[in-house]
């Protein structure tokens, strides 16, 4: 099994960047949701009550995040990739925001300016602020799960998600009309696996950065968006509730930490590389079993 494909989401919620290789922190990847949307009052937005977000494109070129809306790329909207609370005289000091996560709240954040909360309140048509989140910031991974005092950026709750191809393979056989990777952004995507195989991974190691698989994803309405239309549907969730639910969730992909080195580095992934599945477990869900295309 190997890598066939890393994604990093520098906004939360806004489109993602497929990259050859990639830093590994325990935060999530480099770069990887170190930036939200926020209301005035520091409460999360993303796609799933602000559709148009999934029309937003971002891309890093040398030392800058490039964002623009798909109807409008004239107008681009360009940013650091990293956001310090003091950035010199003749720049203000950034001001200290607390913000809401799902049940994270008051979590330590910095606005970016004041350019970036027009452009965003502009083309999502609502009054909102950037965000980013400084390396002084410590967003605890839920204690249930959590091995150690593991952290996490602005991801919804953990720092990566991992599919392997084959468990999306066997959705769109389901599917009327099949959909891609994007719908479920994940940052590692696996090749030569079983259909969700990836379940049962307890432990997995890449080029010598340890892994631990702690959770089926539970899926939400964020998966019904489509990234080119930004258009809502009943799939895939409808499909996937016929083989996938489990206790009320339906489940799809798997929360991953890395295992913290004191380094502020991990190491370095990038596609291609081989997967070694170190230990595994009963899965939550019993393996699929494939139907005819379209039902």
């Amino acid at each position: 099994m190997t890598i066939s494909e890393l994604r990093i989401y520098p906004i939360k919620s806004l489109s993602g960047i497929s990259v050859n290789e990639t830093v590994v922190e325990e935060k999530g990847f480099r770069y990887d949701r170190r930036f939200m949307l926020v209301s005035p009052m520091g409460d999360f937005i993303t796609q799933r009550t602000n559709h148009h977000m999934a029309l937003i494109d971002v891309a890093i070129h040398d030392d800058t995040l490039r964002v623009w809306h798909r109807h409008h790329p004239e107008d681009v909207l360009e940013l650091p990739l990293t956001i310090h609370e003091q950035t010199g005289d003749s720049t203000p000091t950034r001001e200290t925001m607390l913000v809401n996560i799902w049940d994270d709240k008051d979590v330590a954040a910095l606005t970016v300016s004041e350019e970036a909360d027009q452009w965003f309140t502009k083309f999502l048509e609502k009054p909102c602020r950037l965000v980013f989140m400084p390396d002084t910031t410590h967003r605890p991974v839920d204690p249930a799960y959590a091995r150690q005092k593991d952290t996490v950026s602005f991801a919804d709750g953990y720092p990566y998600l991992l599919i392997g191809q084959a468990s999306l393979d066997n959705l769109n056989q389901r599917l009327a009309e099949p959909i891609s990777m994007i719908r479920f952004r994940p940052n590692i995507v696996v090749a030569d696996s079983l259909p969700n195989e990836e379940d049962a991974w307890t432990h997995f190691r890449v080029g010598g950065i340890d892994f631990f698989g702690v959770k089926p994803c539970a899926r939400c309405v964020l998966t019904t968006i489509d990234p080119e239309t930004g258009q809502q549907g009943k799939e895939p969730l409808r499909t996937l509730a016929t083989y996938r639910q489990w206790k009320h969730k339906i489940l799809f992909g798997q929360n991953v930490l890395a295992k913290p080195t004191g380094e502020s580095i991990l190491g370095k992934l990038h596609v291609g590389q081989s997967i070694e599945v170190v230990s595994r477990q009963e899965p939550w869900l019993a393996p699929p079993v494939a139907t005819m295309s379209g039902v």
